[in-house]
């Protein structure tokens, strides 16, 4: 369970900079103090892992208040260890003060506290079910996607098509023959080149959730600076250099960011895929390359990202791939991955509308559009079409609750 709670922050996106430590001096810094933290609760040692807290106390506070709020998992995650450990060592009232501050310091996952055997000695408490039940409705990630599976096929609000870059566009061709991506798809069927497409860039570029991607974000640019750097890419720059790989190879393809409901608005993390259509299956295809993951019904078929989010919410069998990992450290679980993870980001999908080489490079005068298909139990549904002006590229975003629309062929 501490690996669990520990991989919810690889996947934070950026953060700004501290005022005493810096973003990544202090990420370096915690992430030793992490390993710390672990070992002290292996070994069941209070006095050496409330000595490591203390420390851990006297940098966080000394950061920003943004970045404060950026690296707050890390401060929960440090209290939710140190709850557990008491719970172990049975003592409860310790438990108790330590859950406190794991919640109060912004933790909600209700799921994690229900069902974690290290609070087995706490859990029938009424101070526990008092302080638990609350988070429910922001923190049981099932529970929250299972009462948004209603939409509105009828919704006829105006919004683009989307659009497929041709395989001729001479960037693409490029790309297509630079990285010889015609012997790395190979021989085999549609599914099976789109597959050995998304492991080669999950080996070729490590994920990196804690850093910006590189301000020029294109496939060729962004992997020589991968290189040249000895840097990685957080799941939208993955996705982002599979998505113009599909596109060089004549498939249609997408990014996809995948949202929480978040209605408290604190909640920093996302997970961004790709959809990938196949002719062989007549469908969009879910391909992950932060995870190395597709998704299978009980035939062994690949699902869409529509198919998967329906079979959740409707408790019906699914299969992740058996090689799901991450930065090939460690396995991803079907527990973990789809029932946790992505259970709380598939409540909301946004795409952009033009799938294209070089697509989101601030560029004068640019426009970027996206679409965003809201479940009909989402809270905040107008208006149709908002607009945001940056200093060089403006973004307009579109509301639908029509999947019909939003996953048109």
């Amino acid at each position: 369970m501490k690996k669990f709670v520990f991989l919810i922050l690889i996947l934070v996106g950026s953060l700004a900079c501290g005022q005493n430590f810096n973003s990544n001096q202090f990420e370096k810094y915690a992430a030793n103090q992490d390993s710390l933290f672990i070992n002290a609760y292996n070994k069941r040692d209070i006095k050496t892992y409330q000595s490591l807290l203390t420390d851990f106390l006297s940098k966080y506070n000394g950061l920003s208040g943004a970045d404060q709020k950026a690296y707050a998992g890390r401060l929960s995650n440090a209290y939710y260890n140190l709850c557990c450990t008491y719970s172990l060592l049975d003592k409860k009232d310790m438990a108790m003060t330590y859950l406190k501050k794991t919640i109060a310091s912004g933790y909600t996952n209700y799921s994690n506290l229900k069902n974690d055997p290290d609070l087995n000695k706490i859990r029938n408490l009424n101070e526990f079910k008092t302080l638990v039940e609350p988070l429910r409705k922001t923190g049981d990630y099932l529970y929250i996607l299972k009462k948004a599976g209603k939409y509105n096929t009828g919704d006829k609000r105006a919004i683009p098509k989307f659009t497929y870059q041709s395989k001729e566009n001479p960037n693409l061709v490029s790309l297509r023959k630079s990285f010889k991506l015609d012997s790395i798809a190979g021989e085999g069927n549609d599914i099976s080149k789109m597959i050995n497409l998304m492991q080669w860039i999950h080996n070729l570029v490590p994920h990196d959730g804690i850093h910006n991607n590189p301000v020029v974000k294109n496939a060729m640019s962004m992997i020589a600076e991968c290189k040249r750097e000895n840097r990685g890419l957080n799941c939208r720059g993955l996705a982002t250099v599979l998505n113009e790989c599909f596109l060089s190879m004549g498939f249609k393809s997408r990014i996809v960011t995948c949202l929480p409901k978040d209605s408290l608005k604190t909640d920093t993390d996302c997970h961004v895929i790709n959809v990938v259509y196949s002719d062989l299956l007549n469908k969009w295809v879910w391909i992950d390359p932060t995870f190395a993951a597709y998704v299978m019904n009980e035939k062994g078929e690949l699902l869409s990202i529509e198919e998967v989010r329906g079979r959740i919410i409707n408790n019906q069998p699914l299969i992740l791939n058996p090689d799901a990992n991450w930065n090939k450290k460690h396995s991803q679980t079907k527990a973990y991955y789809l029932y946790n993870y992505m259970a709380k980001n598939l409540y909301l999908l946004e795409c952009p509308v033009n799938s294209e080489y070089n697509m989101e490079t601030v560029e004068a005068g640019k426009v970027i559009s996206y679409i965003s298909l809201l479940p009909l139990d989402y809270f905040d549904q107008v208006p149709d079409k908002t607009e945001s002006n940056g200093p060089q590229t403006k973004k307009v975003f579109y509301k639908t609750n029509n999947p019909q629309v939003f996953w048109q062929k």
